[in-house]
């Protein structure tokens, strides 16, 4: 017989670094998107799935929306602009730390169109303090009428629950679309390699982290207690290469020990990683690479 929920689609759409990997990781209880201080960090759209007795939620995180200075960079604005005809709720998660700014106006321009409930989501409110906070929402109502306004701290979880409620009474009754302890779409492949390239992200700096891509080659389980993982880090320059790998191999030997962490707690087994480093000369700006790194800018 088939399980009637409250269900839905709900897409996440903002700035870069405003916290929507934070806010989709607390969600569905584990890490399906990877979190940087750096900007742009997500660059597919990325689904978590929530669960509950009464309730399934698939969330979809989307790239933070900017100007984009390549191929890669108008994909990921593609990516993110295209979830707003296909859900059933959007959210729209600003930064309490920042003023509203061109980005977040050119989204409030796009969400005009959108028919169906918005939410104003103000994160990071553990960062400022409460007697700002009329301000910043009487300042987004002048601009768009929301459904509501939630002000939450995605890091430390305040008020999140609240939303998700909030979010779930939104949502009309219809199938659960995937098993209640399924909290992804995406295969293991893809979450293994965007752990490699978060931990590139979090371990190195300058031009390095938005030229990284990772391709996973192989997942083999080898016996009974270990899962092979092989994974390919391609970046644009000689230059980068030699930064990823690091005196004696140290940097890249360090990337994958936290990467490696990261992947046994996804797999729920001890993890053998192998790396490689290779270099694909302007591989953001090649049609070509892009489709091959699964970048496909023709599914917008």
């Amino acid at each position: 017989m088939e399980i009637k929920k409250h269900s839905g689609f709900v897409a996440i759409i903002g700035r870069p670094n405003v916290g929507k990997s934070t806010f989709l990781n607390r969600a569905v209880g584990q890490k399906v998107a990877i979190m940087s201080d750096k900007a742009q960090t997500t660059r597919n759209k990325i689904q978590g799935i929530y669960t509950t007795e009464s309730t399934q939620i698939v969330f979809i995180d989307t790239p933070g929306i900017h100007k984009p200075h390549s191929r890669l960079g108008d994909f990921m604005v593609k990516a993110a602009l295209s979830t707003l005809n296909e859900v059933d709720a959007v959210l729209f998660m600003v930064n309490a730390t920042q003023k509203r700014g061109r980005g977040d106006d050119f989204i409030i321009k796009r969400l005009k169109d959108v028919k169906k409930p918005i939410f104003l989501v103000i994160n990071k409110i553990d960062q400022i303090h409460p007697d700002h906070l009329l301000e910043i929402v009487d300042d987004y109502r002048k601009e768009l009428a929301f459904k509501e306004v939630y002000p939450i701290s995605a890091l430390q979880g305040n008020n999140c629950e609240e939303l998700i409620t909030a979010i779930s009474g939104t949502l009309p009754e219809g199938p659960q679309f995937y098993p209640e302890d399924q909290v992804t779409d995406h295969p293991e492949r893809f979450i293994a390699g965007e752990l490699i390239r978060e931990k590139v992200l979090e371990l190195t700096r300058e031009e390095v982290p938005h030229s990284v891509a990772v391709i996973v080659e192989r997942v083999k389980r080898e016996d009974e207690e270990k899962i092979l993982v092989q994974a390919t880090i391609i970046v644009e320059r000689s230059s980068q290469k030699g930064i990823l790998i690091g005196k004696g191999g140290k940097m890249l030997k360090t990337i994958g020990t936290k990467a490696r962490k990261d992947i046994e707690l996804l797999l729920g087994d001890k993890v053998y990683l192998e790396l490689w480093v290779k270099v694909q000369n302007n591989w953001r700006d090649k049609q070509t690479d892009l489709k091959a790194l699964g970048y496909r800018q023709d599914d917008y």
